[in-house]
């Protein structure tokens, strides 16, 4: 799909109030109308569906061009509209064929968007929705990267093209500055292969008269085998989506910088492969972290809680963040609690994460909150070292649990998008097979409003 200010011979597509819910209904004279069915909450995930279909049936009956109209019930969502209406359009019709020597690229069908009172800041909040959907269908992009073209140090040439001539300051790590820094327990995964870890540093200052920064750690596992926890044959296929967490802070800050948001924000990707090799860890090794706490290893297949242990000391002591959000494809424990439509969280400051949910409803995903209590902190306690990455029980509250163990009393949040950030299949009708994009918008708008206070 595409916008334009005109399309001729344009079939007009109206959203009715009360009829069954996205009926299409050609009436032979020029117009589609959707239903809205009333016995279905119109939330902003409907709304997307709305959308998405509108898309669906424009491609299906080979429209030469749209007009929608967006006066009505779809008027009433206000400054939600544009990214709505955008990533529903373009969820829908998004497909990763990077690969196929035959591809051809989806026609792309004009469409006038008709709203009374549509003026230059609607244009403009437009524009910045635009940026937003596009930096979610980029965060699909690089998750869907196969993991032999996706490599740590790949991401990080990748991500630094896409700030190019922006306001970001880019820093990657290599592994002999790691090694220097002593960001061990990065190390312990990431020399598992011969593709060595990276540490990525994106800084965005858009507000430099404010003393806070929000700092989003996105775990970066571009392959993961497990190690000598060796995963499963199904487990296996899925190894190269456990980078969708980087993928939604580094999107989530390309298009905060792209729009001028007002915040100050840097993202820390801690990027590795995790390979079983002479040189991986083993169960039984205790390393020492970047914070200085040591750790027993009790499980390799457990290593994105490692490498955002860094990562979060990295966003502390050398980035100077005040806030912290992790995300991350952590624990497969989250999926069999919400399946692909809802994400876990964890927090240690209930205002903060109250600020998340306020600005995840108008982007469409959802988060729940698991207890912190302190029984359950005794999961991730050591008999050997300071903390163990292994429990016995709870598998997504203790991830959460061990990550806290880093964060040096910041207010922190704690996202498991393990079961949200893939679809197989697709949950809605603005998803395709594969990479989401989890977690981006969420990140964008929280930034955008945290700052606003």
């Amino acid at each position: 799909m595409k916008l334009v200010s005109h399309a001729d011979n344009a079939v007009t597509i109206t959203y009715t109030a009360g009829r069954p819910y996205l009926s299409v209904t050609p009436d032979w004279t020029g117009r589609l109308e959707i239903g809205l069915d009333r016995s279905q909450p119109l939330d902003s995930i409907a709304w997307m569906e709305v959308f998405a279909k509108t898309a669906k049936a424009a491609a299906d009956l080979s429209l030469p061009g749209c007009r929608l109209e967006l006066d009505g019930p779809a008027a009433q969502l206000g400054d939600r509209l544009p990214y709505l209406l955008l990533m529903g359009l373009s969820g829908a019709g998004y497909r990763f064929r990077k690969y196929q020597t035959k591809a051809q690229d989806a026609a792309k069908i004009p469409m006038v968007l008709s709203l009374t009172g549509r003026d230059e800041a609607f244009d403009r909040t437009l524009d910045r929705a635009g940026n937003l959907v596009r930096a979610v269908l980029l965060a699909r992009d690089l998750v869907n990267e196969p993991g032999n073209h996706l490599t740590p140090d790949t991401l990080a040439r990748r991500l630094a093209d896409a700030f190019a001539g922006l306001p970001v300051e880019v820093t990657v790590l290599d592994p002999a500055a790691l090694e220097k820094l002593g960001a061990g327990a990065l190390l312990a995964v990431g020399t598992s292969s011969v593709n060595g870890p990276r540490l990525i540093a994106l800084t965005y200052t858009g507000a430099p008269e404010d003393s806070r920064r929000l700092g989003l750690v996105g775990k970066g596992v571009t392959v993961d085998t497990g190690g000598y926890c060796l995963k499963t044959p199904a487990g296996l296929l899925g190894t190269k989506g456990d980078m969708a967490g980087a993928a939604a802070v580094s999107c989530a800050l390309l298009a905060l910088a792209q729009n001028g948001v007002r915040a100050n924000v840097t993202a820390v990707i801690p990027a590795c492969e995790n390979r079983l090799s002479d040189g991986s860890m083993i169960p039984g090794d205790v390393i020492t972290s970047l914070s200085g706490k040591t750790i027993e290893v009790g499980n390799t297949d457990a290593e994105g809680r490692l490498i955002l242990a860094d990562a979060l000391t990295y966003a502390i002591r050398e980035a100077k963040a005040t806030h912290l959000v992790d995300i991350a494809t952590l624990t497969g424990a989250v999926c069999a609690m919400f399946g692909s439509s809802r994400a876990g969280a964890m927090t240690s400051d209930e205002g903060f994460f109250a600020q998340l949910l306020a600005a995840a409803e108008p982007m469409g995903e959802r988060y729940w909150l698991l207890p912190g209590d302190a029984e359950y902190d005794k999961l991730v306690d050591s008999t050997v070292a300071d903390v163990k990455n292994r429990p016995g029980s709870c598998g997504t509250i203790a991830a959460g649990l061990f990550l806290r163990r880093f964060t040096e009393d910041k207010p922190w949040i704690h996202l498991d998008v393990a079961g949200t950030a893939w679809t197989s299949p697709p949950i809605w009708a603005y998803q395709t097979e594969g990479a989401t994009g989890a977690g981006t918008a969420t990140l964008y708008r929280l930034a955008e409003t945290f700052f606003q206070k």
